[in-house]
Order: structure tokens, then C-alpha cells, then sequence
């Protein structure tokens, strides 16, 4: 890498998820590219072994890494994602032992699926927007299993929230600003939420001391609960003390903002049945592990992250080239889950690529690679996939219509989504047997 390279953001906002593979193009496809954002030194990597080098934590730094915008709407201040070393690994212990273990998938998976059923009830005779349907009850399921439960109404302010936060994260102007005050308004609610928690917990605490010294007993304090109770009451960082007040809301917002983010995948899962209608009858024969093998590549074929930043924590020499340290490294996803060279046909959705096989960490990454139980790979993974696997049969089994709408996917919009935000009629044959204007996304 030479010379000194033009600043790329007004190129990235313009071009959006195309901005990286693009770059990449006009240096023949190097695997390490040299650029700058926000007038920061910048290096885009791709392929395998950047998904390796930009996971090992020795070498890739996270704290730093974020700019302010990102880290005031969709992660917020203080979050894991921000962390290294041992608080890193302590933060991160808290969320898997909330988010991948049997119980974590199977109860909010319950939730969700109880949501849907009363939801799509609701739905029969009349149009429904399912990208905003979703969200709201994946809102309402995932604050009851947090411990947060809220009336279906709160349920959807709080979605509309979530959602302007994923939107306004990449974006300038009236995006950003809802997004910023989406994020203050729900991690001031969940600060109460603790606060509560807290003055409860302290309250029985001091009439279960009175008791037992009445007894003579010795009894302990039942296991934590909720999500809530867990990261309010019983999480210590490495120096023994609890969560401050704003660090425990913005970790369990790190948990409602991501799951009703899947509103997002369910929203392509529905586009990608609509355009390969033979798939419908494939999930609906195919059990599980084909219902498994479409959420996975709903997750490669559609835009979702562009890319993941970290810095480099020393000097780096990587594919020959020499990356200072305190450069910013860019890991290419989009790009990554549309390489020929990595993927067969990769602009063709076909889950058959992964009946039968899970992918390895450094192949499918929408939500980071590496491993999940140690490192910056998203813990929330495996919640992701069965709610995805569940939607995506629950809409191949539907008797729905898909009016005519712009169902358009915009590239160079970060984050998109089908235009319209896939329009459906429930239990009523479509007005309209055209096709809708679908964008083509190579």
C-alpha cells in the first residue's frame, strides 16, 4: 500500500453497501485495500483470513474503533461491543450465559411464537405491513422475556424506537437525530426499569435478613431470573462492582434493539419466498434443517452489515502489506457474502449451500465471525436463526397475497430493506397477479 488515498465517506454514503466491493474493484481485487474515513486511516480487508485476523483480539482492538454516531444510536456508550481484554470477556460471559444457552433460545423463541399466532389473527381480511407487524411484536416478546413487559401499544413505540436507531446509525440529517433520541429515550426507560429493580431487590432483601435472623437460618438468595434481574443484580465486572445504572440500560437495549432488528431478516425472508415461489412448498415439506439451511442464506444473499470496524492494536503485516498500528480496519461482509471466489453463483439465493452442514466461523458472518463464546461475534446468533428458521416456515405455510408495491431493495441505502416493507393481504387472493419491480442486487 503507497501513497496517500482520498477520503472515502461521501463515496460510502452515496454508494452504501457497493461502496466496499467497488473499492476493492478499482484496485483489482486486492485483499487489502487503503483508504480513509472521516479523515481517519482506514484499511478494507477481505476474505478468510481478514474474518481471522480481525477476530483475534491480540492483534484487532475494539475500543476506539466506533465513531461517536455509532456509538450514541445503535450500540451506545460503554456497550460490549466497546470493550477489550478482560472486561471484554466478562461483559460478554454475561451475554452468552443470557443469550445461548438452551433456555435464553427456547424462551423467547416461545414468546415470539405466541406473538405471531396472535398477531396474524389479527391480520386476516385486511393489509398489513409486515416489516413494521413484526418488529412491533418481536418488541412486545422480547421486553416480557427480558423482564420489561410493556402493553402492546408501549410494545410498538418501542419497535418504532429500535428501528429508528438501526436506520439512523449510518446516516446523516433527520436519521441520525431520531435515532439519537430513539436511543436517549429507551435507555432512560430501562434505567428506571433498573433502578426499580434494584430498590426492590434491596427492600426484600432487608425483610428476608429480618426473617431469617428471626430463624436462625442461612438461607440464599434465590437464582436470578430475568435478563433484568441478571444484569441489574447479579453481573460484577472484573473489579467485583455492578453495572452502573446507564451501562446496565444500554446492555439490556443491547438485547431488545438486536432482536427486534430480525424484523429486517424476516422482511427478506418473505421477499426471497415471493421471488422463488417454489421454495414455499420446499420449506413446508423439509422440516428443520431446510427451514435452517433458508435462514442462512437469507442472511448471505441480503444486505444487512456493509462492514465491521476494529483497530489494529500493533503494527500488522498482512497479504505483504504493512498496517501501522491504530489503523482503522474495515472487514468487508457484504462483499465477503458475494465473492465468486468464496461462494458458487453467489448473486443466486439457494440454501441448499447449506442443507446439512453449518457454516465455519469465518464463512457466514452478517453477525460477525470467529466464536461466539469468546469473542466479538454476536451471542445473540443462534436466537437470530431459530426465529428467522421459525418465520420462514411460518410465512411459507400462510395463505397470503402480495399486492402490487415497490419491493425494490436499495443498495446504496445503509440499512435497506424492500421499499414498501412488503405489503400483505391475509386469507384473500392478490388483486394483482403482476410481478412487483424488484431491484436486482448484484
Amino acid at each position: 500500500m503507497s501513497g496517500h488515498p482520498i477520503d472515502s465517506t461521501l463515496s460510502l454514503m452515496a454508494h452504501g453497501y457497493a461502496w466496499a466491493p467497488d473499492l476493492r474493484r478499482a484496485h483489482d481485487g486486492a485483499p487489502v485495500v487503503r483508504t480513509r474515513l472521516m479523515g481517519r486511516p482506514a484499511v478494507l480487508l477481505h476474505g478468510p483470513e481478514a474474518v481471522a485476523l480481525f477476530y483475534d483480539e491480540r492483534r484487532v482492538q475494539r475500543d476506539g474503533a466506533l465513531p461517536a454516531p455509532v456509538l450514541d444510536t445503535l450500540f451506545g456508550r460503554g456497550a460490549v461491543h466497546t470493550l477489550d481484554g478482560a472486561h471484554h470477556r466478562r461483559r460478554k460471559q454475561l451475554l452468552v450465559s443470557l443469550l445461548m444457552s438452551p433456555q435464553g433460545v427456547s424462551g423467547l423463541s416461545a414468546r415470539v411464537r405466541s406473538a405471531w399466532d396472535e398477531a396474524v389473527a389479527g391480520w386476516e381480511g385486511r393489509e398489513v405491513v409486515l416489516f413494521d407487524e413484526v418488529a412491533a411484536l418481536l418488541a412486545g416478546a422480547v421486553c416480557d422475556w427480558v423482564g420489561v413487559p410493556v402493553p402492546d401499544e408501549a410494545a410498538r413505540e418501542i419497535a418504532e424506537d429500535c428501528v429508528a436507531m438501526v436506520d439512523g446509525f449510518a446516516a446523516a440529517g433527520p436519521r441520525h437525530i431520531r435515532a439519537v433520541r430513539a436511543r436517549r429515550r429507551q435507555e432512560q426507560g430501562l434505567m428506571d426499569a433498573v433502578a426499580v429493580a434494584r430498590i426492590r431487590a434491596h427492600t426484600e432483601s432487608e425483610a428476608e435478613a429480618e426473617a431469617e435472623a428471626g430463624a436462625g437460618a442461612d438461607a440464599p438468595r434465590p437464582a436470578s431470573g430475568t435478563p433484568l434481574e441478571t444484569v441489574a443484580l447479579h453481573h460484577r465486572e472484573p473489579d467485583g462492582s455492578l453495572l452502573d445504572q446507564h451501562t446496565a440500560a444500554v446492555e439490556l437495549l443491547n438485547i431488545i434493539r438486536p432482536t427486534v432488528a430480525v424484523a429486517w431478516f424476516v422482511t427478506f425472508a418473505a421477499h426471497a419466498l415471493h421471488r422463488h415461489p417454489g421454495r414455499r412448498d420446499q420449506l413446508r415439506a423439509g422440516g428443520p434443517a431446510r427451514a435452517r439451511a433458508f435462514a442462512h442464506e437469507v442472511r448471505r444473499f441480503y444486505p444487512f452489515v456493509p462492514f465491521i470496524a476494529g483497530l489494529a492494536a500493533e503494527d500488522l503485516t498482512y497479504a505483504g502489506d504493512h498496517v501501522p498500528a491504530g489503523t482503522l480496519l474495515l472487514l468487508d461482509v457484504y462483499g465477503h457474502h458475494h465473492d465468486p471466489a468464496l461462494w458458487e453463483r453467489p448473486y443466486h439465493f439457494d440454501p441448499e449451500r447449506f442443507l446439512g452442514r453449518e457454516p465455519g466461523p469465518g464463512e457466514l458472518i452478517p453477525q460477525g465471525g470467529g466464536d461466539a463464546l469468546t469473542g466479538h461475534r454476536c451471542p445473540g446468533e443462534d436466537i437470530t436463526l431459530s426465529l428467522l428458521a421459525f418465520f420462514s416456515s411460518a410465512l411459507a405455510r400462510m395463505d397470503l397475497a402480495v399486492p402490487q408495491q415497490d419491493l425494490s431493495i436499495p443498495l446504496s441505502r445503509i440499512p435497506t430493506r424492500p421499499r414498501s416493507g412488503f405489503v400483505i393481504e391475509i386469507g384473500h387472493q392478490s388483486r394483482s397477479h403482476h410481478a412487483p419491480r424488484v431491484q436486482s442486487q448484484a
